[in-house]
C-alpha cells in the first residue's frame, strides 16, 4: 500500500513538530549559526557564574532546537525510507550533530578545571540552581578525568577504539553469507540475520535444525578471526577503563549511570537460584512438543499457537486501554489522546521502517511507529510503545529539558510494566484455553528470552572482560567454553546442548558495547516488581509509579526506582520477578494438562 492511501487518522502528525518543511530549513541555519556560539565561553567559564549560567542556557537552547531538526528529518525520512529528499536531511542533521559535538568538546573539561569550592560558591548564584544535579554528576568523574594533554589522547584514540565495533559490524551485516536450506514447502530459502528466528519457529523441525546448522557452521569458518575481534574491543574497554583509574571495565561502564556493581552481581546470583524453574519450563517444552531429545534448536518455536482471531486496530486500542485501567482514569485519558490526536503512525506502507518504536522530541508529543497486524502480537506492541510514549510524555512535561531524558537502565520499565498488565487482564477475561496457554507461552518466553538470556549474556561478558584483565588469552577455543559451558548451566540437562551453541558469543552485537546487556534483565525485573505491586493493589503504588515516570532523570536510576518501592541493590526485585515466572510456569503447565 502507498503511504498516500492511508487514512490521515492512522497517521501521525508530523506538523506538530513543523508544520512545514520550509519550518526546518529556518531552524537548521539558525542551528548552524548559533552553535559557533558555544565556543565564544571557552576559557571564560571559571571567570563568572554569569557566564557559567549563560553557557549552559545557550547549551539547552542549541540541543533542544538540534533534538527538534534530528527527529524531525528521520522520522520523515522512516515514513518511506527511500524518498531522497528525507535521505538528504537526515544526513544533513546528522553532520551538524557531529558539529555541534566537536564544538561543545571544552565544555565539560572547562567545568571540572574549576575548583571544587569556587564551583560550590558558583552554585548559590540564582539560575544555576537547576543544574545543580548536573554539575555533581559531572564532579563524580572528575577522579577519573585526565590532564588536558592526556583527555587529548584519549579523544583522538576513540575513532581507533571503535575498530573491532565497525570490523564486527561490516562483516555481520556485509560480507557474511548463509546457507540455503529447504523451507517448511520444499522452497529455498536462504538463511539470512532477519529470517533466523522466523526459521527457527517453523513447525518443520528439519527447517529447525537446518536453519540452526547451517548458521552456526558458517561462523565455525571464522571463530578464529572473529575471536580476534572481540577480543580487541574486550582489549580496548580494558585499557580505556585502567587509563580512567577504573578498577576494571565492569566498573568504568557502570559509572555511566551510577549502577553500583553489586547490582550486577546480584542478578545473577538471583538468577543462578532460580534455574531450577528454567529447566522445568525446557522440561515442559520437551514433553509439549513431543520429542525424545530437546534440541537448542527447539527453544523457538512455539508450544502453543496464537489463537485463531483477527483484532482489528479499532479493536486493540480499546484492549489496552480495559488493560491499563489499574494505572487509573488519568493515565487512560493520555493514552486516548496519543490514539485520537496524530501520535501513531499505525499500518505498513511501501518504504516505511520495518518494526516499531516510541520517539519525539521535547516541547512536542512523543510519536509511536508501527506496522500493525490484526494479530495479539500487535496488541502487546502497540501497549509496549504507548508506555514508551508516556514515560517520555510525563518526564517532558515535569522536568526541565536537562533531566527530561532517562538511562537505558530504566527506559524499558514503563513498556514492560504495561505488557504484564496487559497479559494479566487477557488471562482474568478469557474464556478461551488456547488463548490462555498463548498468552502464558508468550509471557513465559518474555521471561526466557530477557530474564534469563540476557542475564547468561551479562554472564558471559564478565567472564570474559575479567580473565582478560588477569592476563589470561581470549582464543577462540577459551570463549566457546565459556560459552558452552553458561548454555549447559542455564539450561540444564533436559536439553542437548548442541557443541554448535558454543559459537553464540560470536555473533552477538551487543557484546560490542559491554556491559550493555545486563540493563534488559534488570529493567525487566523492576517492572515486572512495579506491575506486581499494581495488580495486588498495593497502597499508594499508582501514585509512586507516576511520579517516576514524570521523574526523567533528575535522579540517579537506582533511586529512580526506590520510588516505587523497587532497590535494585537488593535481590528482592529479581527475586519476585522470578517468583512470577515460576507461577506463570504453574500455570501454562495446569491449562496443557486439561488439554
Amino acid at each position: 500500500m502507498k503511504r498516500e492511501e492511508i487514512p490521515q487518522q492512522y497517521k501521525w502528525k508530523m506538523e506538530d513538530l513543523y508544520a512545514v518543511n520550509e519550518a526546518w530549513e529556518a531552524d537548521f541555519a539558525k542551528l548552524q549559526n548559533g552553535m559557533e556560539d558555544i565556543k565564544q565561553y571557552e576559557g571564560t567559564l571559571a571567570d563568572s557564574p554569569e557566564n557559567l549560567l549563560a553557557l549552559m542556557k545557550k547549551s539547552d537552547e542549541l540541543n533542544q532546537l538540534a533534538e527538534n531538526v534530528y527527529v524531525y528529518a528521520n522520522q520523515r525520512l522512516h515514513e518511506d525510507t527511500g524518498n531522497a529528499y528525507y535521505q538528504g536531511l537526515s544526513g544533513r542533521a546528522q553532520m551538524l550533530l557531529v558539529q555541534m559535538s566537536e564544538n561543545s568538546s571544552f565544555v565539560e573539561p572547562e567545568i571540572l578545571s574549576i575548583p571544587e569550592d569556587t564551583l560550590e560558591e558558583m552554585l548559590k548564584t540564582e539560575g544555576l540552581q537547576p543544574y545543580e544535579t548536573y554539575f555533581r554528576r559531572l564532579l563524580r568523574k572528575k577522579e577519573h578525568i585526565l590532564p588536558k594533554e592526556m583527555e587529548e589522547l584519549l579523544a583522538g584514540a576513540d575513532e581507533v577504539a571503535e575498530g573491532p565495533k565497525d570490523t564486527f559490524m561490516m562483516f555481520n551485516n556485509a560480507d557474511i553469507k548463509f546457507p540455503t536450506i529447504t523451507g517448511e514447502n520444499g522452497e529455498p530459502v536462504e538463511i539470512t540475520h532477519g529470517k533466523y528466528i522466523r526459521l527457527l519457529e517453523s513447525q518443520n523441525r528439519e527447517v529447525r535444525k537446518a536453519a540452526f546448522m547451517g548458521l552456526y557452521k558458517t561462523y565455525g569458518k571464522f571463530k578464529n578471526t572473529l575471536a580476534a575481534t572481540y577480543r580487541a574491543n574486550v582489549k580496548q574497554a580494558g585499557f580505556f577503563a585502567k587509563a580512567r583509574k577504573y578498577k576494571s571495565s565492569l566498573e568504568a561502564s557502570l559509572s555511566a549511570s551510577a549502577i553500583p556493581a553489586e547490582v550486577y552481581d546480584r542478578l545473577i546470583e538471583s538468577v543462578h537460584a532460580h534455574l531450577p524453574a528454567l529447566h522445568e519450563y525446557v522440561q515442559v517444552r520437551k514433553e509439549k512438543l513431543g520429542v525424545e531429545e530437546l534440541h537448542m534448536y527447539d527453544l523457538y518455536v512455539p508450544m502453543v499457537g496464537e489463537a485463531d482471531k483477527k483484532i482489528p486496530y479499532e479493536e486493540a486500542k480499546d484492549i489496552v486501554l480495559k488493560g491499563l485501567a489499574p494505572l487509573g482514569e488519568d493515565y487512560l485519558s493520555l493514552l486516548q489522546k496519543g490514539f485520537n490526536e496524530g501520535w501513531i503512525d499505525v499500518y505498513e506502507n511501501e518504504g516505511k521502517r520495518s518494526g516499531a518504536y516510541s520517539w519525539g522530541a521535547y516541547g512536542t508529543h512523543p510519536y509511536v511507529l508501527l506496522n500493525y497486524q490484526d494479530n495479539l502480537n500487535n496488541v502487546f506492541t502497540l501497549a509496549h510503545e504507548m508506555g514508551h510514549a508516556l514515560h517520555s510524555y510525563h518526564s517532558d512535561e515535569t522536568q526541565d529539558y536537562i533531566y527530561a531524558g532517562y538511562k537505558i537502565f530504566v527506559a524499558e520499565v514503563a513498556s514492560t510494566c504495561n505488557e504484564a498488565l496487559l497479559i494479566r487482564y487477557l488471562l482474568d477475561n478469557s474464556k478461551d484455553d488456547k488463548e490462555k496457554a498463548y498468552l502464558l507461552n508468550y509471557f513465559l518466553e518474555q521471561f526466557r528470552g530477557t530474564l534469563f538470556r540476557q542475564t547468561m549474556f551479562a554472564e558471559f561478558e564478565k567472564i570474559a572482560h575479567g580473565k582478560s584483565e588477569s592476563g589470561e588469552p581470549l582464543t577462540a577455543e577459551v570463549l566457546c567454553d565459556i560459552y558452552y559451558d553458561l548454555n549447559k548451566k542455564y539450561f540444564g540437562d533436559g536439553i542437548v546442548a548442541d557443541q554448535e551453541i558454543a559459537l553464540e558469543w560470536s555473533r552477538i552485537p551487543h557484546f560490542y558495547t559491554p556491559f550493555y546487556v545486563y540493563q534488559y534483565s534488570t529493567g525487566f525485573s523492576a517492572a515486572i516488581a512495579i506491575s506486581s505491586k499494581i495488580l495486588r493493589g498495593e497502597e499508594g503504588i499508582v501514585e509512586k509509579y507516576k511520579k517516576f515516570l514524570s521523574s526523567g532523570s533528575s535522579l540517579d536510576c537506582i533511586d529512580l526506582l526506590k520510588i516505587c518501592d523497587v532497590d535494585m541493590t537488593q535481590k528482592e526485585p529479581v527475586e519476585e520477578a522470578l517468583k512470577v515466572f515460576e507461577s506463570t510456569l504453574k500455570e501454562f503447565s495446569e491449562i496443557l494438562k486439561k488439554n
